[in-house]
């Protein structure tokens, strides 16, 4: 019995620390960004066939009064909407369906919609991602407040880029880049995506302001939920007598107005990331695939209830960015091929479509291959 005991528990542990957290983030994050689609194309007028969580053989669902199929299927590792016309990849119809509609199935088939009904559609999926993270930091910021701390420097590392910079203790950042600087969580933040790129700073020191040049330099720390990160530091130090640590409290309004901030400053980022990953400029060893968002998952979930929130928000943002990306399947390749439909007066040609769109999802495919393997073997 001990030996069969043993590996149970352990097994029933995985699965309630890591594979319960895991389908919530990624169910709320698929579902909204589908809800999306969903609500925008119902909005047009486009009837829509069925919603599904997962892909694969249906676990089960059910058919509301309109016709569309709400269901749960197998791998739950991403979802869809399918809209009436039997719309493909590629967004054309096929052929074959469309023979087969009744003169009532064509006026809401999606591929007959006017090209910016089609286009409010797509892009409804990652824009509710994206609202998804202003909420969650807008409720977050109502209830908790606000941890922040005078932009102050207090001690400065020998030898770090900010000595080789002239900066001292009891300076005041300014700006960062141009950037306004309130609180010292602005300059980390500008700071550590930048890793190897010379900073314009501007500081304040006894009443006049000084410019300076340094650039970040990378190194590895432990967020906080255990993960390994490289990130850009030169080597300031704020302190509780400098910083003058407190928490803001925040008004409805002013928590919104605080979400948006925060999911653009989040946005920002994240575009400046992939933009040196491109460049061979990050740690391909900061990407992750879905074992690492279970990974996170858990340990988010033990921290407590607010950091698995918080990772949804984070996880919505990215998803919302990566759908947005110029590369058929993704939900950009499709508002590509709609932006040229509307300067060219015509459909891009079925054949350029399938083409650019194979090509699409070899890419697709293999960026997945590549988050897995860095999940498994990589990293």
């Amino acid at each position: 019995m001990a030996d069969i005991a043993v590996p149970f528990i352990a097994v029933g542990n995985f699965l309630i620390g890591t594979i319960i957290p895991f389908l919530f983030v990624l169910t709320v994050v698929v579902f909204v960004h589908e809800m999306g689609h969903y609500l925008v194309g119902r909005w047009c007028g486009i009837g829509v066939r069925a919603f599904s969580i997962g892909f694969g053989p249906e676990l089960f669902g059910l058919t509301d009064r309109r016709g569309t199929r709400w269901r749960v299927s197998a791998i739950p590792l991403g979802g869809y909407v399918k809209f009436v016309g039997d719309v493909g990849a590629t967004s054309q119809p096929d052929a074959e369906a469309v023979e087969g509609l009744s003169e009532e199935e064509r006026r809401v088939a999606f591929h007959t919609q006017p090209v910016w009904k089609r286009a409010a559609t797509v892009f409804a999926g990652p824009l509710f991602n994206f609202l998804l993270t202003i909420v969650v930091f807008s409720v977050m910021f109502a209830t908790f407040g606000r941890y922040v701390a005078e932009p102050m420097v207090a001690e400065v590392r020998p030898d770090s880029p900010a000595a080789e910079a002239g900066i001292q203790p009891g300076d005041r950042f300014v700006s960062v880049d141009g950037v306004r600087i309130e609180t010292f969580s602005d300059v980390q933040r500008l700071v550590s995506g930048r890793a190897g790129d010379p900073l314009t700073f501007v500081l304040s020191r006894d009443g006049r302001e000084i410019t300076t040049e340094a650039t970040p330099e990378a190194t590895e720390q432990t967020d906080a939920l255990g993960n390994t990160v490289k990130i850009g530091i030169i080597g300031v130090v704020n302190n509780e007598a400098l910083g003058q640590p407190r928490v803001v409290e925040y008004g409805p309004l002013e928590a919104v107005g605080a979400g948006v901030a925060e999911t653009g400053s989040i946005i920002a980022r994240t575009g400046q990331f992939l933009k040196r990953l491109v460049a061979g400029r990050e740690d391909r060893c900061q990407l992750g695939g879905p074992v690492k968002i279970a990974e996170m998952s858990g340990k988010a979930a033990d921290l407590g209830f607010e950091w698995l929130v918080q990772l949804v928000a984070l996880l919505s943002v990215g998803i919302g960015i990566l759908n947005l990306l110029p590369i058929p399947p993704l939900d950009g390749g499709h508002l590509v091929f709609y932006g040229l439909e509307a300067v060219l007066r015509r459909p891009v040609p079925g054949l350029v479509m399938e083409a650019v769109y194979r090509a699409g999802m070899l890419m697709v495919l293999a960026f997945m291959a590549f988050v897995f393997w860095n999940d498994l073997f990589g990293c």
